[in-house]
């Protein structure tokens, strides 16, 4: 399988029994077990579209999707780790806004 890609050796643990079955499966075809394997897994991630969202949102909230939102988030994080921020109680809050 070595081609023009770059290729990362990773080790995984399966059970005997499903070693055994595997095993099976390759010599059906004709092929190495390690080449069987292989071929499954690529020929499995190559059929998954995999989309990474910059929303933060679990629920996809669109607000997150406004650019100008996502700064002002960005601002935030930043004040926060600058320590340009206080967290407030609820009571000071309350205090705060008169209620």
């Amino acid at each position: 399988m070595a081609t023009a890609i770059n290729i990362k050796r990773k080790n995984i643990d399966l059970p005997v029994d499903t070693l055994q079955k595997l095993s099976i499966m390759a010599v059906a075809q004709g092929r190495s077990l390690k080449n069987f394997i292989e071929t499954i897994l690529i020929n499995k991630a190559n059929s998954v579209s995999v989309e990474v969202s910059e929303n933060p949102s679990p629920s996809g909230d669109p607000w997150f999707d406004d650019p100008e939102n996502m700064a002002s988030v960005r601002r935030g994080i930043e004040d926060i780790k600058a320590g340009r921020c206080r967290a407030y109680s609820m009571d000071e809050i309350r205090d705060l806004l008169g209620v």
